[in-house]
């Protein structure tokens, strides 16, 4: 059944506690209607017997803000043949787009809104073979309590729900504004906070300079938006290194076998992905071997061998790891070569308003400069100080706590998330970009998929009939 057919699932508003505190166990709650969410909750309906309240504000489940605030002229990371919603079917993706006229091929990069129809359409499919199974609040879970055995969510409508198991899929934290950034400027109309909120780039001004605060794949995509009717002024990118995103090839480069075994310490490591590149290897099967093996590879280093990581090759890393594909790269070189857009080094020291409109920011060793907004397009900012409300409230509470490096929050291998006491709460799962720190690679669909597969497995069968 496709995303096309009728969904018999249960959608609702905002439900009763009554309607849902029967004489029945075996309810998980998944909250969060992205890309994880929509995965999570197509995996276990499929997958085993447990009946599924799904909260997301999304009444279409599967683009969340990856895909759902795409522009037709973003364009995945990654090739479709890795992005299919089942990891034992890599053709999934590319058959549905052929069944819909959509000519796609394995190697090619699909547009994230189309990236984010199917997603949807997948959900939708499950939606109507699990039936009742599947119940959907359209709402915002705001709190999660320890209630009987499980937990009783309530959302933004104050309706309560109860689950024997909570699933938190809830994507990245929100990035934080840098440093020295003014109350005035954060409170300005020129500085936009979150570049895919609906409508934060239209009013961006086209005759005056724009400064993007970040190199990485954010940056590319907004500064595509920006430059897509014609622009007058440059738009600038900033970051401490200036280093761009780097480019797929054409064509996949073939695999390369590049065993490389766990160290507590960098150096090891770095010698023999050099020493393969310099063999002859390229780079970019190289860095997907090693991709391969990155959560092995990252827990087996030492908390120094991290830091020193984080400090020196972390940035080296997303440049090779997060590339653009090939046409999005042409379009950026355009844009260099007509003067629209370019890439500035360096350390940001103040952005405050400037007295005649538009925003004054200084970069160390350079004069102030003046622009007509600053738009923040860094990664997840750190926790507990960028959490959501509802993950504060969590992190409050003692239900979780912070992972290495507050990149996300602490969670056993399977994705159960540890408390405040370093206890594992056997009910209370995790699935997405919150995995980071413990994992590395967490970010991207094929590593929420595995992240999927191991939660389903390490689910434990619903006890029917039992007396809530």
């Amino acid at each position: 059944m496709d995303g096309g057919a009728l969904v018999t699932s249960t959608v609702v508003r905002q439900p009763a506690l009554a309607e849902l505190s029967d004489s029945h166990a075996g309810v998980v709650t998944i909250i969060g209607g992205g890309a994880a969410g929509a995965l999570a909750t197509r995996a276990i309906l499929r997958r085993t017997t447990w009946r599924t309240t799904l909260i997301a504000p999304e009444s279409s489940p599967g683009r969340g803000v990856a895909y759902g605030a795409a522009e037709p002229w973003h364009l995945l990371n990654s090739r479709a043949g890795a992005m299919s919603a089942d990891s034992a079917d890599p053709r999934h993706l590319v058959r549905w787009c052929r069944e819909r006229g959509l000519l796609f091929e394995a190697t090619d990069f699909l547009p994230r809104v189309r990236f984010g129809d199917y997603l949807s359409a997948q959900y939708a499919a499950t939606a109507a073979e699990a039936g009742a199974r599947l119940r959907h609040t359209i709402a915002m879970a705001t709190s999660i309590r320890a209630d009987a055995g499980g937990f009783l969510v309530t959302d933004d409508h104050g309706a309560e729900v109860r689950a024997d198991h909570v699933v938190l899929a809830v994507g990245s934290a929100p990035p934080r504004p840098p440093a020295g950034i003014s109350e005035d400027a954060l409170r300005s109309v020129e500085f936009v906070a979150d570049p895919w909120a609906k409508g934060a780039l239209d009013a961006i001004p086209a005759d005056q300079p724009v400064l993007l605060l970040g190199t990485g794949l954010t940056a590319v995509d907004v500064a595509l938006t920006l430059t897509r009717d014609g622009r007058s002024a440059p738009v600038e990118a900033l970051s401490r290194r200036g280093l761009l995103p780097l480019t797929h090839p054409e064509l996949p480069a073939p695999a390369v076998t590049l065993a490389l075994p766990s160290s507590r310490t960098l150096a090891p490591l770095i010698r023999r992905v050099r020493a393969a590149v310099q063999a002859g290897a390229d780079w970019t099967a190289v860095m997907d071997a090693v991709r391969a093996q990155a959560d092995r590879l990252w827990t087996a280093l030492d908390q120094p061998a991290q830091e020193r990581f984080l400090r020196h090759c972390h940035r080296f890393w997303e440049v090779h790891r997060h590339r653009m594909a090939p046409t999005v790269a042409a379009r950026i070189a355009d844009l260099e070569d007509k003067g629209l857009f370019r890439v500035r080094p360096g350390r940001l020291l103040s952005v405050v308003p400037h007295e005649d409109g538009g925003l004054t920011v200084h970069v160390e060793g350079s004069p102030p400069l003046r622009y007509g907004a600053v738009i923040t397009c860094t990664g997840p900012g750190p926790l507990p100080a960028a959490a959501t409300p509802l993950i504060a409230a969590l992190l409050a509470d003692g239900q979780v706590r912070p992972g290495p490096h507050g990149m996300g929050l602490d969670a056993d291998p399977d994705g159960r998330a540890i408390d405040a006491l370093g206890r594992i709460q056997p009910n209370l799962w995790i699935v997405g970009p919150l995995r980071r720190g413990n994992l590395w690679e967490a970010t991207a669909v094929p590593e929420v998929r595995s992240q999927v597969d191991l939660l389903t497995a390490a689910l434990p069968a619903p006890m029917e009939n039992q007396p809530r």
